[in-house]
């Protein structure tokens, strides 16, 4: 099997503590998973940001303005590489790439979230229809099938302009783009691929509080 980014082959190491349950195969080649930066550390407890501070500045601000967020867990830091992945994943269609980050998604599920009830569900945060249709799929909806969740589409979202192309003080001040389609009162986890300033998240669990839910995570594949 060829690395997912780089095509070069990915040769499975062989040795008695897997000889007899074959671990699962890797998407990524070494040298490409060691530029990746896997969060860990000291982080701020609420949104994975690296903090000294247990609750960063940033959250204490939401908490002020009564966060329906009860926390986001990231995987992965923003770097170089990480961008560029994205790019290729989201904005040139390249579909399949979700599978390089299958199984530290995962991890990083079981190790936060293993407290959830059975019932929890995972709510993919969508894309507007204008916004599907140019991108042929929605990466956060790929990202939550990748969880031992159902997955609920219980939001519809207004077309607007592109996260990416707006400042942090546009994006906290944004009117909330998304509806509810269906109300859900089982807990809650939000799936979304990157995490900004939290607007997005936190404007997605609002509406879900709005709907009677009480009890709402968010697990993002990066924090920015």
């Amino acid at each position: 099997m060829n690395c997912l980014w780089c095509d070069n082959e990915i040769i499975p190491v062989i040795n008695w503590s897997n000889l007899f349950l074959l671990p699962e195969p890797e998407k990524l080649c070494e040298p490409c998973q060691g530029k990746l930066i896997v969060l860990d550390g000291q982080r701020c407890k609420k949104c994975s940001r690296h903090s000294n501070q247990s609750v960063c500045d940033d959250c204490r601000w939401w908490d002020k303005h009564k966060d329906p967020l009860i926390l986001n867990y990231s995987i992965f830091q923003y770097n170089d590489l990480m961008q560029e992945m994205i790019a290729r994943w989201k904005y040139r269609g390249d579909y399949c790439f979700a599978e390089a980050f299958h199984k530290q998604f995962r991890k990083g599920f079981q190790q936060k979230f293993s407290f959830l009830s059975k019932n929890a569900v995972a709510v993919p945060i969508p894309l507007s229809p204008e916004r599907l249709m140019e991108r042929g799929f929605n990466q956060a909806d790929l990202l939550a099938r990748f969880l031992p969740l159902e997955t609920k589409e219980a939001l519809s979202r207004v077309h607007g302009e592109k996260q990416s192309k707006k400042t942090r003080h546009e994006r906290i001040s944004a009117v909330n783009p998304f509806r509810i389609l269906k109300p859900v009162d089982n807990p809650v986890v939000l799936i979304d691929d990157i995490y900004t300033t939290g607007t997005t998240i936190r404007h997605a669990a609002s509406i879900l509080k709005e709907g009677g839910c009480t009890e709402i995570y968010a697990l993002t594949l990066v924090r920015g």
